[in-house]
Formats: C-alpha cells, structure tokens, sequence
C-alpha cells in the first residue's frame, strides 16, 4: 500500500482524491501510534470512514508535543518551526526529503511555469540564522534550479538586492522575489522600486520584529513601494511538504494533492468543503507523518476551490487536545 500511495501522490486528480486521502488514513493509522491514539480516543472505527469528511484531523499542535512520524526507518531530514522565547517549535521529522522537493517544485511550477526561466532572490532573515527552516530548503532548490547567476539569499544586503533587482528588470528578466513579510517591508522602505518583471511574494511571518499587521495591510505597503499591481503569498508551514499559492488577489490555490476544508468552530468534529469556519488541511505528501490537519486559521473556502486565510484563531487548539497530554 505505502509504495502504491507514494507513486500515486503527484499524480492524483480530482475524481481520485478521494479515494487517494482514505488509502493514506488507513496507512497512518496503522503506522503512526500518535494519530492512532488520536483516532481511537475520538472513538472512530476506522473501517467505517468513507470520505475525506470523516476522517479525523489532527490537532497541528501535536507536532509540538509528539513525535508524529509514520515509519520505522529513520527521517531524512527534521524540519522545526521558528517559534518564539515564549513557545515550543513544532518539529517534522520527514523520512524522505526528495518527496518535500518534488512537492515544491511541481507545486510552484503547476502556476507559475519552469524555475529555470526565473532568476531566484530569497529575502529570508531569521529563517536563514537558524537550522531545520523547511522554508529555507525550499527557496534553496528554487535557486538551484534557476539558470541565473544572479540567484540566491540575500540576507540583509538590501543595497546588494536593490543593485540586482534593478539590473534584473533593465533586461527584463522573470523573476521572483521571495520573502519573509517583515524582510519584504524593511527592504521597501529603504528600497521603493518599480518592479515590471518580478514577482513579489510574501511568506508571512513577522515573529516578533513588527507590530502584527492583515495581509491586505502588507499588500497595500508592498504594492505601493514596489509600484506594482500584485503582491503573490505562499500559504505553508512546518507540519506540511506541500504549499498553496495566491497570484494577488488574496484567494489561495491549493495544489491537486492538496486539500482544504473548515470545520465548526464549537463542534471541531463537524466537517464542510465550503464556507466559513476553521481551516483543515489534507496534505497527501504528508504520507509519512499525518496528512489530516486541524490548523489554527481561520479561513473562508469557495465553490471553486479557493481559499482566503482570514487569521489566526485566538485559544486555537482544538477542544479535546488534553486528551493526548498524559
């Protein structure tokens, strides 16, 4: 089954998503003992789950806590989030690493065509002065994959930066600006540019280094000092390999082997494909740690798809997560 599900988790289409998400329940249940406590505590049998609607989510939490990991054979690689002096790091402990490139990459490239047409500048302070960053190792194979010389970090070598952007825009030249939030805003406040050929897109995250501000406040700052029409984002995190994408209109993406759904508020049990309400995600390249995530955003999901992050949730963690403290 494992091997079936893995060769099948890029390639999956709409009408076999479904089908695609049980198989991965099924393997994770039988292999990571965390979410098979979590799945027997919420008395769920799991033969009697037939949709992705009944299959239970995982508080993302639990990846602060436990070791959530579906293998017996040791992880390639450990990503951990940033976190704060105040807060424990998530950990994800990823047994193979090829599976987050892949993910990445036909992610990134499924919207926005060939990394090696584009020239590739990663603004990532904090992220880079630390180790296990997943968001650093994934901007690190975008750069690698561009054919311009011209790639890489820039980590607070803003007059460096503005020095390539304006070069990169002379010869017209694809390229993608990618950054921290609190990066992006303190390089275009010292730095206005008008960028035609760059692509903009925040990441989120000021962690502490600015007042928290709505994206629509950060687009609105960005677009004006970088005299363009779009600010692109990036929704990901530590607890997932696979990313969603948002071209400017603040209506996130999701890539075909990736999921979102809301759950209610006050009843996290109850599940919906549309709406308003709390967002879970299915990441089927999560295959080797739990694929089935009760986030702490709030978001709103259309008809179509598409999603918008509407914030953080505040006392997030889901109801009945003390059932796994002992």
């Amino acid at each position: 089954m494992e091997t079936h599900i893995v060769n099948n988790i890029f390639s999956v289409t709409h009408q076999g998503f479904d089908a695609l998400a049980i198989a991965v329940f099924r393997y994770q249940y039988q292999h990571n003992p965390v979410y098979q406590q979590w799945v027997n505590l919420l008395n769920i049998i799991p033969a009697a789950v037939t949709s992705p609607g009944e299959i239970p989510f995982m508080p993302v939490s639990f990846f602060k806590t436990h070791k959530v990991y579906a293998a017996a054979e040791p992880p390639d690689i450990t990503f951990e989030s940033s976190g704060t002096t105040q807060s424990s790091n998530s950990q994800h402990h990823v047994r193979h690493l090829d599976l987050y490139m892949k993910s990445c990459i036909k992610g990134f490239e499924e919207l926005y065509g060939d990394l090696a047409n584009y020239a590739i500048l990663g603004l990532l302070p904090s992220y880079l002065e630390r180790k296990g960053s997943s968001l650093v190792v994934m901007v690190e194979e975008f750069i690698k994959r561009s054919n311009d010389a011209r790639s890489g970090f820039y980590l607070y070598e803003h007059d460096r930066l503005s020095h390539t952007l304006r070069e990169l825009e002379s010869e017209q030249k694809k390229t993608l600006l990618i950054g921290v939030t609190f990066g992006l805003l303190d390089f275009v406040a010292q730095y206005p540019l008008r960028l035609r050929y760059t692509i903009v897109m925040e990441t989120g995250g000021m962690k502490g280094r600015r007042k928290e501000m709505i994206r629509s406040e950060v687009h609105d700052i960005l677009r004006k000092g970088f005299a363009t029409d779009n600010v692109h984002s990036e929704y990901g995190m530590t607890e997932m390999l696979s990313q969603a994408y948002s071209m400017g209109n603040g209506l996130f993406k999701p890539v075909p082997w990736l999921k979102v759904l809301v759950r209610d508020e006050e009843d996290p049990l109850s599940i919906s494909g549309i709406g308003r309400g709390i967002i879970n995600i299915i990441d089927l390249a999560n295959v080797y740690s739990c694929s089935f995530l009760a986030t702490d955003d709030a978001g709103l999901i259309y008809p179509d798809g598409t999603f918008e992050v509407l914030g953080r949730v505040d006392n997030s963690d889901i109801r009945g997560c003390s059932l796994m403290l002992a």
